[in-house]
């Protein structure tokens, strides 16, 4: 039986087809072989790519300079040798495209992925994430910074090395604006009711004391997850040390859950946050690649999803119980 699901405070709307019947098995796709050979991203590979930005480094930030490029890091942030936004068109943002376009290494090894991070290496790449989008807030006619992860080639990552993009832009998405203008339209945060709602049901994955995961009721795609703070915050800039490293572990533990459920799948996560409007709610969504946008999904901006939330859950749920995470 199927059933239309109406977004929890927008015009927008799902169709959850369970009766189709599928399992976690349906939507498993084979782990890309790694391959650090060519991999410019990887230690000791640092004349291959602009110089970095910004380099973490043993608790201090540091900078590639002309003469010394900086190694032994443990977080790289370079410029977007094929950039969708650059720098140069300042004060004519529109026409000159204007903005930046940034890469986060995360990590020197080639191997390595979120899911075997450690606590520390957690906690430096969600604090390099505060930092970086601050620093890109703060520059001239910027309006917005998204900042997002694919993983995996069907999820549109270019290099199988982990790593995350940062890109700043000179206006408001519109699909943000109209959330901001929903949210003080009802006049309260609809965020913090769906954190009320959404806490300890079935549609629960995990909890800490600042954070919870859940496969949200109107998911568009199978398996979606959203992390929302328990407390209301409306940018990475407010979040305290505390805070990040819950948000680290949030991460960390739904992902292990999807390699568990879905065999390592390739996956999107994105930010949705503002830093100049108080009333918005910070809130991370994963979409792993299980399905494809088809024609009705492009003719109608309603999405299929095959696999209900609750059901998303328990298989994830079921899947990490007993299982040792970080």
């Amino acid at each position: 039986m199927s059933e239309i699901r109406k977004h929890y405070f927008l015009e927008e709307y799902c169709i959850v087809a369970a009766g189709r019947g599928k399992r976690p098995s349906d939507f498993s796709s084979s782990p890309e072989v790694q391959n650090a050979t060519t991999c410019v991203f990887c230690a000791g590979k640092e004349d291959k790519t602009p110089p970095a930005l910004a380099v973490y480094k043993g608790g201090k930030i540091l900078r590639d300079s002309k003469d010394e490029l900086i190694k032994d890091w443990q977080i790289r942030c370079i410029p977007n040798l094929y950039p969708a936004l650059s720098p140069e068109g300042a004060g004519t943002p529109y026409l000159s495209g204007y903005g930046f376009h940034e890469v986060i290494i995360e990590i020197p090894q080639h191997e390595r992925k979120l899911t075997d991070f450690t606590d520390k290496e957690m906690d430096l790449l969600m604090t390099a994430y505060r930092d970086r989008v601050m620093h890109y807030w703060k520059q001239p006619d910027i309006r917005f910074v998204s900042l997002f992860k694919n993983w995996g080639k069907q999820a549109g990552a270019s290099l199988e090395h982990t790593h995350s993009q940062l890109i700043a832009l000179p206006l408001v998405p519109p699909s943000i604006k109209r959330e901001s203008d929903a949210i003080h339209e009802k006049g309260k945060c609809p965020y913090c009711e769906i954190v009320r709602m959404e806490s300890s049901n079935e549609r629960s994955i995990y909890e800490n004391e600042h954070f919870i995961a859940f496969a949200p009721y109107c998911s568009k795609v199978p398996f979606e997850i959203w992390f929302l703070p328990k407390t209301h915050v409306s940018h990475l800039g407010v979040m305290s040390e505390e805070i990040l490293h819950s948000l680290g572990n949030a991460i960390r533990y739904v992902l292990f859950g999807m390699d568990k459920v879905l065999a390592s799948p390739a996956y999107n996560y994105m930010f949705f946050q503002l830093m100049n409007d108080d009333s918005y709610h910070l809130n991370l969504r994963l979409q792993p690649v299980t399905s494809k946008m088809a024609g009705f999904e492009k003719n109608t901006d309603i999405f299929i999803n095959t696999m209900p939330p609750e059901k998303a859950a328990e298989y994830l749920n079921n899947g990490i119980s007993g299982q040792e995470v970080h």
